[in-house]
Formats: structure tokens, sequence, C-alpha cells
């Protein structure tokens, strides 16, 4: 792709490396700001810039927060002895959109892939099973994807909390083996949720 601007070439390059986007598509979104209004581009700018160094992660759930705690972990209204694991920010608000689901998050940050050299230790594991040792929590609900990662890491987070005395289910499989949880529609993942099963009686299946 030759560019008549190395400015223009420079940013299409950097728009580029974000998922999803090649490089036709950055082409057309840079050519799209430089018919808008320059104050326009600096907004984006301005938001992407704040949204990067003023972002926080919830220091309960690890889900993304304006502030410390995150709006949902401190709602009163929410049931605080159900802990849904997830693992990113993106399944929370697929979650949350279904309105099935009144209790708490957990957010791993990924889930384990030796091929992808993501073992345990770089997961928020360990602060989970805190908060069952803590005895404050009456049940845990697996919501990972149905892959072999996903079902690796639900496997050995049972383990880690299988001493306790705590409930452990997962969501039904009305979610495809295979598919992502943030792609799954909010009828099919919201009845997954409300009709969760035994962790025990899922390993069954794998």
């Amino acid at each position: 792709m030759e560019f008549s601007s190395k400015l223009l070439e420079k940013a299409v390059n950097e728009m580029a490396q974000l998922p999803g986007i090649g490089k036709r598509t950055a082409l057309r979104l840079m050519l799209h700001l430089l018919k808008q209004p320059s104050e326009q581009t600096q907004y984006l700018s301005q938001a992407l810039s704040t949204m990067r160094d003023e972002i926080k992660f919830c220091v309960n759930c690890h889900n993304i927060s304006d502030v410390d705690v995150c709006e949902i972990c401190s709602n009163t209204s929410r049931n605080k002895k159900i802990i849904c694991v997830v693992e990113d920010v993106r399944d929370v608000m697929a979650i949350e959109n279904t309105n099935q689901f009144k209790g708490l998050y957990h957010v791993l940050g990924g889930k384990i892939s030796p091929i992808d050299g993501v073992g345990p230790s770089q997961l928020n594991i360990s602060t989970l099973v805190d908060k069952v040792k803590s005895g404050s929590v009456e049940e845990i609900i697996f919501a990972l994807s149905s892959t072999m990662e996903g079902d690796t890491t639900n496997f050995y987070v049972f383990k880690q909390l299988k001493d306790f005395n705590v409930k452990t289910s997962t969501i039904a499989r009305g979610i495809a083996v295979g598919d992502e949880l943030e792609y799954a529609d909010e009828v099919t993942l919201g009845r997954s949720i409300v009709q969760r099963v035994p962790f025990e009686s899922s390993l069954k299946n794998i």
C-alpha cells in the first residue's frame, strides 16, 4: 500500500495494530478523521489518553472501573455470597446485559493456555481462593468459554477450592462447545446463568 504522506502512513500503521482492523480499514478510519473538524480528533485523542492513564481495576473483582471499587461490588443490592468467575471484562458486560445475575464477579484476566505461555500464576486465581477462604462466599459459578482452555481453567480453579465449604456450579451448556462467551446472544447466556448445574456434573462431559 503506497502513501503520499508519511504522517498518514504512520497513523494507519498504528491503527492497524488494533485487533480486527487491517490496513484498509485503518486507512478508511484515518481518512474519515481527516474529513472531520479538528476538535473531533482532539476529543477522541483525549478520551483515549484519559482512559489509558486513569482507568482502574477493581480491588475486589478485577473488573475495569473509574474508582478503586467498581459499581457492581459497591452495589449493596447485589448478593455478595455468589461469585461468577469469568475470563475478562467483556464477559462481565455480556452477563450484565442479560439482567439474570445479581451476584458479584471475579475476573481472572485470561485462561490457562500453555501454548500461549499463560499459566495459573499469571491469572487472578489466588485472590479468588482468598475470598473463599474468608468464609463469606456460598457459591462459585464458573462462566468461562466452552473451549479446551476454558475447561482446563475451570478444572484448575475447582481443584483449588474443593477443600473449602463452597458450592461450585457452571453455566448450562446452552453455550455451544468452542464458543466465546462474549458472542453468545443475551437470551441464551441468561438462561445458562439461571439454569447452571453443579460443576462436578459438568466434569462427566469433558
